[in-house]
């Protein structure tokens, strides 16, 4: 061999080792995954879990980390960011990521589901998949379904018996425009706000109440501030564990089905966990003075909706049947 094909073989067997070694780094780096939530929290229990599994599941070859408290960014942009790639995977609420997956806006209406167990047979059977289809459509991988319990209304001022009783007052919502007619339908002015503000804003008065489910309302501290909490459970929304399709895509088969497996083990320890914490933290609340008070009667709330279904469906004409679905398949 003279000596030009000598130096070039070497050449292209060097180059050949080089792209092999940072095709390992590549495929090593840390998945960066984005949560809301504190430590402790029955969701970052839950992606903590699916990281772990990743992690171990892989030897250490994929390497899937969480950072909680929303210190990558507040979730509208957290979302944009896992769809273009700049974050690796996350967990979202179906509320806001509805502003962009029509299907998953459905689940945003009030009332919707009857139940946590009736939320659960839905999201894990076909509709459930319909909506899946539509978070693919975004840039996202839908992997499990999270729970993230019943959200009822609190506030600084009084109880809530009666729609009539929100009249006039100011309530922090998620950014969805469905929580907007939501409250403004119910007598209330919505606000919305990033998660991070609300316990400033309640103890300043910029707003008078916002609306989340227990675990949130004593992690985050707003039961120091908004001593009122009113069981109307209008919203029972899933949320998903997802990533960035692109992502997802570029695994191996057997990769792809290492994250599918670890996510559903994730989902069975969140929404366990979930069920304990919340009444946990419901009797937490309780025993710091929150004054709790069950609706027994949700009629006058759940009518104040219809206008809001009606004009709902004449704007999205392509999401009423999936609407009929999720109410036949609670029958």
């Amino acid at each position: 061999m003279n000596k030009f094909l000598k130096t070039t073989t070497l050449t292209i067997a060097a180059c050949a080792m080089g792209a092999t070694m940072l095709a390992g780094v590549a495929q090593a780096r840390e998945w960066r995954g984005w949560n809301i939530h504190p430590p402790g929290y029955p969701v970052t229990i839950g992606m903590e879990k699916f990281a772990e599994l990743i992690n171990k599941g892989s030897d250490g070859r994929l390497e899937a980390k969480v950072y909680n408290n929303g210190v990558l960014g507040d979730q509208p942009d957290a979302i944009q960011q896992v769809r273009l790639g700049g974050l690796d995977w996350a967990e979202f609420n179906l509320g806001p990521l509805g502003e962009i997956v029509p299907e998953a806006n459905v689940v945003s209406l009030p009332f919707i589901f009857k139940d946590m167990d009736s939320m659960h047979k839905v999201m894990d059977g076909p509709v459930g998949e319909q909506i899946s289809a539509g978070i693919r459509n975004a840039g996202l991988e839908p992997l499990a379904y999270y729970d993230s319990g019943a959200r009822s209304f609190y506030n600084t001022k009084k109880p809530i018996e009666k729609p009539e009783d929100m009249k006039g007052m100011k309530f922090r919502v998620m950014s969805n425009d469905l929580y907007v007619q939501m409250v403004a339908a119910l007598g209330g002015n919505a606000t919305p706000m990033p998660y991070g503000e609300v316990f400033q804003s309640l103890k300043l008065g910029v707003i008078d109440g916002a609306e989340n489910n227990y675990p949130s309302y004593e992690s985050s501290g707003h039961y120091e501030a908004a001593k009122y909490y009113s069981v109307t459970q209008h919203l029972i929304l899933p949320e998903v564990l997802c990533m960035n399709k692109d992502l997802y895509d570029s695994l191996s088969d057997d990769d792809k089905k290492l994250v599918r497996d670890a996510a559903m083990q994730s989902a069975e320890l969140q929404r366990a966990t979930w069920s304990k914490v919340a009444e946990e933290d419901k009797k937490k609340v309780e025993a710091s003075g929150v004054k709790v008070n069950e609706i027994t009667d949700k009629a006058p709330f759940q009518k104040a909706m219809q206008p809001i279904y009606e004009k709902f469906e004449q704007e999205n004409p392509d999401q009423a049947e999936l609407v009929k679905a999720i109410q036949a398949a609670q029958k």
